[in-house]
């Protein structure tokens, strides 16, 4: 049995999207990130960086495994799925997963900050980032032009950058022009174990949507934690 320490953020659900897929049971810790339980001392024995998700596999006498990226990979080996065990096919599984989680997600995550969260808006840092963004999906969207997913086969990588494209409005970028990136978004939405995955947890506002009251509200609370100086780890970033 494994737990899962998480909430509703891109990083969580790439963890619960691939367990769902995988099969593997699982026991669901959601933390309040508001009330800083990502702090609490219990919890940073698993995760030292305070941040979610994080693992604890008590199959493997509790070994904990924190960061997202660390998580899908040790999933990935334990079950001999979602990696080519051959030395190009994982490279390439292992390239496509670090450009999430060296590019997608963090250039997300700061258009996410700039465009959603702070109460001033600095145009200049806004069109920096959402641009960025628009270049990586371009990059995207080159790979899936001629590959049906990012690295051959459905993959760990594909499951990490899925989590962070589906919400693109809500850092204020389209993917208008990127039909390759539409295709592969709308192919992998409609599998089953992805369904199910982005439910465990629930978000609180639909992410892939924008503009209505919850959606104000959640912003102003993710508002609070970057004035605080808090890692915004609900707005999303995980």
């Amino acid at each position: 049995m494994i737990d899962l320490y998480t909430a509703a953020t891109p990083n969580g659900h790439k963890i619960s999207i691939a367990l769902e897929e995988l099969g593997l049971p699982y026991t669901l810790k959601v933390l309040d990130l508001q009330a800083g339980e990502q702090k609490r001392p219990e919890y940073l024995a698993i995760c030292p960086n305070g941040r979610i998700p994080a693992i604890v596999d008590h199959e493997a006498g509790g070994f904990a495994v924190f960061e997202s990226g660390a998580i899908l990979v040790y999933l990935a080996e334990k079950t001999g799925r979602l990696m080519p065990s051959d030395v190009k096919g994982r490279s390439r599984v292992m390239q496509w997963l670090m450009f999430q989680m060296g590019g997608i997600g963090p250039m997300m995550g700061q258009a996410n900050v700039f465009y959603r969260y702070f109460p001033e808006k600095i145009q200049p840092a806004i069109d920096r980032y959402q641009g960025e963004v628009r270049r990586l999906f371009g990059v995207l969207d080159a790979q899936l032009k001629d590959h049906e997913y990012l690295a051959g086969d459905y993959s760990i990588a594909d499951i990490a950058n899925w989590a962070w494209v589906r919400t693109h409005r809500w850092s204020g970028v389209e993917i208008d022009g990127f039909e390759h990136l539409r295709r592969w978004r709308d192919a992998i939405r409609a599998r089953p174990a992805v369904l199910r995955g982005i439910e465990r947890p629930p978000s609180k506002i639909d992410l892939t949507r924008d503009g209505d009251a919850a959606a104000r509200r959640f912003a102003e609370e993710a508002r609070t934690l970057v004035e605080m100086g808090r890692s915004p780890s609900a707005a999303p970033r995980g």
